[in-house]
């Protein structure tokens, strides 16, 4: 399947000479520190600061920086770099103060056999469609392809071949990304990316899979996920990785190839789960699992 990651969409044009002194580019899209891009609207948190050295691969972006660490030289001579209290609010606000949204607008649409399928939808060769599906006009399914009943596609989704996705799920809405302003109020934060389902994946009936912030929520070739489960943006599955009924994955968390996550279980935002790891029935992970290793309880240890 074609890596969406790779696209280079344009999604606005703002001139950035109001946020830096001496720099006159204009930024098109938002682009985060795991795949940068050129012309891009970004930020860098401590957390993340050891990430940092990838903008040097990018030229023209807009970034919000922390204010108590120094800037690198060969950094802020390729880009706009504005130094603020707190990146993530700044990069919230930009898209705030400009009037941004990206939210997936209804567009023309064929109804076949009972499913709703928007003009500029690609879908691939032997594939069962059952009525009342609706499959939105960026989204790319391979082939031999089973969507059951009640199953919404929407923004942009890629499937690959021979996948299978039960009653009801939604794939491609957004996730709850938010951050608050200097008086603490809540800040919605556009989202940009999609969800990519690679081959051979299984998706049970009354899942959600939320579409990345910026990047990808991705589902590896051959995983199953059970029934009743959330996905969240960001979130990055390995392969032949199987997600037991009602899991709930946060944001940014991962998993590695051949992982076992048990029924209920409940992994927060950005922990990562190595491969061949096994979480055990309702344990509540906040932490890293190294590869190969068993945690259960609350929390998983």
């Amino acid at each position: 399947m074609y890596d969406k990651r790779l696209k280079m969409k344009n999604y606005f044009d703002i001139d950035i000479s109001k946020y830096a002194v001496n720099k006159y580019f204009r930024v098109l899209r938002p682009a985060s520190l795991n795949f940068p891009k050129d012309n891009a609207v970004m930020f860098v948190t401590e957390k993340y600061m050891n990430r940092a050295e990838r903008l040097e691969t990018v030229k023209n972006c807009l970034v919000f920086w922390p204010e108590n660490i120094d800037i690198p030289e060969s950094i802020s001579l390729k880009h706009a770099v504005v130094p603020v209290e707190k990146p993530r609010s700044a990069y919230a606000n930009f898209f705030l103060n400009n009037n941004i949204h990206n939210l997936p607008l209804p567009s023309e649409y064929e109804v076949i056999n009972g499913a709703y399928i928007e003009m500029g939808a690609v879908i691939g060769k032997n594939c069962v469609i059952f009525p009342d599906v609706y499959i939105g006009k960026d989204v790319v399914i391979g082939n031999d392809v089973y969507i059951a009943s009640g199953v919404k596609l929407v923004g942009s989704v890629s499937i690959g071949d021979h996948v299978v996705i039960r009653d009801n799920t939604v794939i491609g809405a957004d996730g709850l990304t938010t951050s608050r302003d200097d008086n603490g109020e809540a800040i919605t934060i556009p989202q940009f990316g999609g969800v990519s389902i690679e081959d051979d994946v299984q998706i049970g009936a009354n899942v959600v899979i939320a579409r990345g912030a910026i990047d990808d929520t991705r589902i590896g070739r051959g995983s199953k996920i059970d029934s009743s489960c959330f996905i969240s943006h960001n979130v990055s599955i390995g392969e032949d990785t199987f997600i037991v009924g009602e899991t709930i994955m946060f944001g940014s968390s991962s998993t590695g190839k051949q992982v076992l996550i048990s029924g209920n279980s409940t992994i927060r935002d950005s922990v990562h789960i190595g491969d061949k790891a096994v979480v055990g029935m309702g344990a509540v992970v906040v932490k890293d699992v190294p590869e190969n290793s068993v945690v259960k309880g609350n929390p998983a240890k």
